[in-house]
């Protein structure tokens, strides 16, 4: 048997929907409210404005013990008493400003995690690679809990940091949805 294959590498962000599964938006109409964040904390700051966007009154410091900044998989489970979980988005090391026409098309809730510097190839002395960030896009604005002035929250084709590369891209999807960690 002779097979003819060719890797594709151009992958949709979001795969088309199977038969039985919900295709979204499915956090469109969430009003989320800026938090700043204080020091490095984007993960928690960002994980509890999403929650309050749910009605939760909640702050980053309820997040803090409760997850791993380098395990998105706790970010996940820590989202679940809101009704939602992550799932991963196909993605590779491109800019952001490569997918940012595509999220925006789906008009729902991702978190977009980039490097804040070219990232080297291997970690330093300490075990660290580089810094990152993550930010929320929701529909088609881009929201940072790094900023307080005009790049706190604006539309995200002029976001001030697409240059950068991309480290992961999640989808907030309802709990116990299909493709969720």
């Amino acid at each position: 048997m002779s097979l003819y294959w060719t890797p594709n590498s151009n992958a949709p962000l979001w795969d088309a929907a199977g038969e039985d599964e919900p295709e979204g938006p499915f956090f469109s109409d969430l009003e989320l409210t800026h938090i700043k964040q204080s020091g490095p904390t984007c993960v928690p700051t960002t994980l509890a404005m999403i929650a309050r966007a749910t009605g939760a009154d909640v702050g980053p410091e309820d997040f803090m013990p409760l997850i791993n900044s380098q395990s998105p998989h706790t970010w996940s489970k820590v989202l679940e008493p809101y009704g939602m979980q992550l799932a991963y988005c196909n993605q590779d090391l491109r800019r952001l400003e490569y997918y940012i026409d595509e999220l925006i098309e789906h008009d729902d809730l991702f978190l977009l995690c980039f490097y804040s510097q070219d990232p080297p190839y291997e970690p330093d002395g300490n075990g660290k690679l580089c810094t990152a960030h993550i930010v929320t896009l929701h529909k088609d604005t881009i929201i940072d809990t790094a900023k307080t002035d005009q790049y706190a929250s604006g539309k995200a084709r002029d976001y001030h940091r697409l240059e950068r590369q991309t480290k992961r891209i999640f989808r907030v999807v309802p709990k116990g949805y299909g493709r969720c960690l």
